[in-house]
């Protein structure tokens, strides 16, 4: 049964009491996850857009191939809801450590085995099954990937500086990024031959590297004070799916809407417009290295402001900072897009960076403590699971496939990719008016915020 009280407990997470050790750890810790969840992002978000479609899919033609890639990228997608339900359950079950370990190992090892398959040349569909069902395991890794390293590292920083704190794993986001852009811009100008013979697969193997530092470092944390005095309270419910939408329905609802503009236009910015601008009738048609390049150095301007635009939510709280990155990304949707359509790279390099590094962490540093603020301590992992990956079929997954859909209906009009920017911004804009305030929470409280 679920205590719903406002009483301060003895084990407040609170500057005095926050163990220095345990927050270097658990920083760090989900900074190497995050690094490896979006690297494989990366890897295979580009991978779709430039490689898998021929690879994998060749009877189809090229845009048949293209968007069943895409389509193969969603469905990842589709997994993620899954995985937050299976392993949020467990996270609010037996403690966030567990769950951490367990989907560094199944995400990254579903990567290094991407790297493994036979082609449609070597094997015909079955490269095609195997893909999939890969990208499925990925999915369900991933689904709980973002959201524990969140709920971690909130429970753990002092709440006067949650929003800085929270926010720093996710410059493993960037550090993720950075390496898989960059490798694919290396290897992207390699000969077309022994790109497609060989050298796709290299990406996607070296992921054991990450794999194998992710799972060592995790198996020194601490559980969070959070879960250690539900233990210590006997608050640990054994079913926090159901208690979550018996008393959160309205805050899963609100973290898919504040999420719908940060994934939704990380997705368009990251896959859709590199494959917008490579493919036949595009503006930069076969040359694969400018996407990469460019989210390259997005990604570099990006690990600097998602912790300076969390640091802000501290002082300026969660909500204004949230809507204030919503308006700007809807702002600029359509003058980014046509700007890219001028066949400059330098302005499609700015496009990128200002799109990535300030429309989406503006939004993403203070989502960081928001989402784990929204939910009690009982089911907090779950509501975080929930909210992010749901949002994340509605918004990331179905981004690239969608957009690839409309591309092919409209001769390939840029303005789709202005006009879906600027409908997924506007769904984070209007909802920023329904949330509440969180900063500074006590996130030992097993009630949500209101």
């Amino acid at each position: 049964m679920i205590t719903r009280t406002n009483a301060r407990l003895a084990a407040d997470v609170d500057d005095a009491v926050v163990e220095p050790e345990q927050l270097r750890r658990a920083t760090l810790a989900s900074s190497v996850g995050s690094a490896l969840e979006y690297y494989d992002f990366y890897i295979y978000g580009l991978a779709s857009a430039l490689i898998f479609g021929p690879l994998f899919f060749a009877p189809l033609g090229p845009e048949g191939a293209l968007i069943a890639s895409f389509a193969t990228y969603g469905v990842g997608f589709a997994a993620r809801p899954f995985g937050g339900l299976i392993f949020g359950y467990i996270g609010d079950r037996f403690g966030r450590k567990m769950v951490l370990i367990l989907t560094i190992a199944l995400m990254g090892t579903a990567s290094f085995a991407i790297g493994l398959l036979p082609t449609f040349e070597q094997a015909g569909m079955l490269g095609a099954v195997l893909l999939v069902t890969l990208r499925i395991i990925q999915g369900l890794g991933a689904g709980a990937e973002q959201a524990g390293a969140t709920t971690l590292i909130s429970e753990v920083a002092p709440r006067r500086r949650r929003g800085f704190f929270a926010s720093l794993p996710f410059v493993g986001i960037q550090l993720g990024t950075l390496l898989g852009a960059g490798t694919f811009a290396l290897i992207a100008m390699a000969d077309k031959d022994v790109l497609q013979g060989w050298l796709w697969r290299v990406p996607f193997l070296a992921s054991f590297i990450l794999i194998a530092v992710a799972i060592f470092i995790r198996l020194k944390l601490k559980e969070t004070p959070a879960f250690q005095e539900l233990e210590k309270h006997k608050n640990v419910i054994k079913n926090p799916i159901g208690a979550l939408w018996k008393h959160s329905k309205k805050n899963v609802l609100l973290g898919i809407g504040l999420r719908m503009g940060e994934n939704g236009n990380s997705s368009i910015y990251s896959a859709l417009l590199v494959s917008f601008m490579s493919m036949p009738a595009g503006v930069f048609a076969g040359n694969n290295s400018i996407g990469p390049v460019g989210l390259l150095i997005a990604a570099g301007f990006a690990a600097v402001l998602v912790v300076t635009f969390g640091a802000l939510s501290d002082k300026f709280g969660r909500v204004p900072v949230y809507r204030c990155g919503a308006l700007f990304q809807a702002v600029i949707a359509v003058p980014a897009f046509y700007l890219v359509t001028l066949g400059n790279v330098t302005l499609v390099w700015v496009v990128m960076s200002v799109g990535i590094a300030i429309g989406v962490q503006s939004m993403l540093g203070p989502q960081c403590p928001l989402l784990p603020e929204l939910f009690g301590s009982q089911y907090r992992f779950t509501g975080v699971a929930m909210s992010r990956e749901i949002s994340a079929v509605l918004a990331g997954g179905l981004a690239p496939l969608l957009g690839a859909l409309m591309l092919a209906a409209t001769n390939h009009s840029w303005l789709v990719l202005a006009i879906y920017s600027l409908v997924l911004a506007l769904i984070s804009f209007v909802t920023t008016f329904f949330t509440p305030e969180t900063a500074g929470r006590d996130l030992v409280s097993t009630e949500d915020a209101k």
